[in-house]
């Protein structure tokens, strides 16, 4: 059975009504993992599943719009009645960890440990979550930024994060069955990808869908630019 990409938002720099920031599910028959938290994510990761059976989360860097809805996902799994039976894999950049509990200090020790098991990301980086092999890659964003490649041995899904354009990025996308990439910049850009600059970059994968689209484009000028119809709308699955 082939795994399925859930998109739960894909706003760019803040929500919109019904439509959340960056945050994506990525579920096969065994494993279902969160790649990016952004606002709303996790009340539209909830339409889909509940917060316990996700059995990961990835995160690609610390910009609030791919990593905030990790506070609430902290009060769920602690301070509700969601506690889970161990703490959830989090995979994220240098200082995720501290990034949260320092955030979450003023109402005493913040017992993050208890909600995630924290590993900090580096390029290269592998995870293996239930049958899934989820490789980070290094990307250019002006600080700490990765993209991620998730298989199960036989399709691969590549996801840029945010990013300039940078060779690591091409390699990122090179022989996947899809690229879920970002077009966040209408100008060239060296942190974020214009659309023609996300469709050089998926010249190697089968398919492109654009995602994190800033308020400066609209969704049918940037499929236009970047050749391509595949958006990463809402509740959009591939």
């Amino acid at each position: 059975m082939p795994f399925d990409l859930t998109v739960l938002g894909s706003a760019s720099p803040y929500p919109r009504p019904g439509q959340p920031c960056s945050g994506y599910l990525v579920r096969s028959e065994s494993a279902t993992v969160w790649l990016d938290a952004g606002p709303g994510t996790l009340a539209a990761l909830q339409e889909h599943t509940a917060l316990t059976d996700v059995d990961a989360v990835w995160i690609s860097h610390l910009h609030a719009d791919h990593v905030a809805d990790l506070l609430p996902a902290v009060y769920a799994l602690l301070f509700a009645d969601l506690r889970p039976a161990r703490p959830m894999p989090l995979y994220g950049p240098p200082g995720i960890g501290d990034r949260l509990r320092d955030f979450l200090s003023n109402t005493g020790p913040a017992p993050i440990e208890q909600a995630f098991q924290v590993h900090e990301l580096h390029d290269g980086h592998h995870a293996e979550v239930n049958g899934l092999t989820l490789a980070s890659t290094a990307v250019e964003h002006g600080f700490p930024a990765f993209g991620v490649r998730v298989t199960d041995g036989d399709r691969v899904l590549a996801y840029s994060g945010d990013t300039g354009p940078c060779a690591a990025l091409t390699e990122l996308a090179a022989g996947a069955d899809l690229f879920l990439c970002e077009a966040d910049s209408p100008e060239p850009s060296d942190v974020h990808l214009t659309p023609e600059d996300a469709a050089r970059a998926a010249q190697g994968a089968g398919q492109l869908v654009l995602t994190h689209l800033g308020p400066f484009l609209t969704p049918e000028e940037a499929g236009e630019r970047a050749g391509t119809d595949a958006l990463a709308v809402p509740g959009a699955v591939f």
